[in-house]
């Protein structure tokens, strides 16, 4: 419907003003194996999102619309991404930008579950999502294509995005996405306390 549709996104999430903005998408692997990224806009803080496979993946038959068991169908998606983005402060749970895939088409249920709104790219434009579009170019270097992405424990996956979060970018001033983000919110912290006086 037109109001996920990236054109209405808040002018904050493109001008990158006000941290919690968020961009996701997919890494693809072999064997239908999958990670999810999620890329803070203004600090570049990247999270990962494990999607084990669903239970009677390789031994139930696929079928047309049938169960999506490789772990990252429409419900698989929601319950795995719902948790990652609760585990953050509310002022950083303000937008999601996602691609065109069928993965996100329960975004009316995580939108009521999280509330985080969700948007929607324009088809065939992945300039919409550049910040996670190039960190998912950086995260090639840990997952290389070609390799079966379950195989990744959700530690591990933790330990690239500690990884990833500690490393300093020219585009923040080479401070990391980490202390950008810890910047973020210790402002906030302090705008956020009354004074006495």
């Amino acid at each position: 419907s037109p109001e996920v549709m990236i054109s209405e996104r808040p002018a904050e999430a493109e001008d990158r003003a006000v941290p919690g903005h968020w961009e996701g998408d997919l890494i693809i692997g072999l064997n239908r194996s999958a990670i999810g990224t999620l890329v803070e806009r203004t600090t570049r803080f990247t999270m990962l999102v494990h999607l084990p496979r669903e239970e009677g993946y390789g031994t139930i038959p696929r079928t047309k619309n049938g169960p999506a068991l490789a772990g990252y169908g429409a419900l698989s998606m929601n319950k795995a991404l719902t948790p990652v983005i609760t585990t953050l402060p509310e002022q950083l749970r303000r937008s999601l930008t996602w691609d065109r895939g069928k993965e996100l088409s329960q975004h009316a249920q995580f939108r009521l579950e999280t509330g985080v709104a969700v948007y929607f790219a324009d088809p065939h434009s992945p300039w919409h999502r550049g910040t996670n579009e190039n960190t998912n170019g950086l995260l090639r270097q840990y997952f290389p294509k070609g390799t079966d992405l379950s195989r990744w424990s959700p530690d591990e996956l933790q330990a690239v995005a500690r990884a990833l979060n500690s490393r300093p970018r020219k585009t923040l001033g080479w401070k990391t996405p980490a202390e950008a983000l810890d910047e973020h919110l210790h402002s906030a912290q302090k705008t956020g306390v009354a004074t006495t006086g």
